[in-house]
């Protein structure tokens, strides 16, 4: 069974209009690390954080947080 995006829910909507807006993102990782870059993609199992032109996937299992900032 492949999993599918829920376009409806209002963390999807949210991170969506991130990657709309190129609007930069703060993600704290369970391990304690932050990523900081825009959001380039997300799907059910992984998100794509652009930091400075270098794609990086996380699963989203590995995520603690993720917020828009004005950087």
């Amino acid at each position: 069974m492949a999993l599918e995006l829920e376009t409806g829910l209002p963390s999807t909507r949210l991170l969506q209009s991130y990657m709309r807006d190129k609007k930069t993102v703060e993600v704290k990782l369970v391990t304690g690390d932050t990523v900081i870059g825009t959001l380039a993609w997300q799907d059910p199992q992984c998100i794509c954080v652009d930091v400075e032109g270098e794609p990086t996937v996380i699963w989203r299992s590995a995520l603690a947080s993720m917020k828009g900032t004005s950087a």
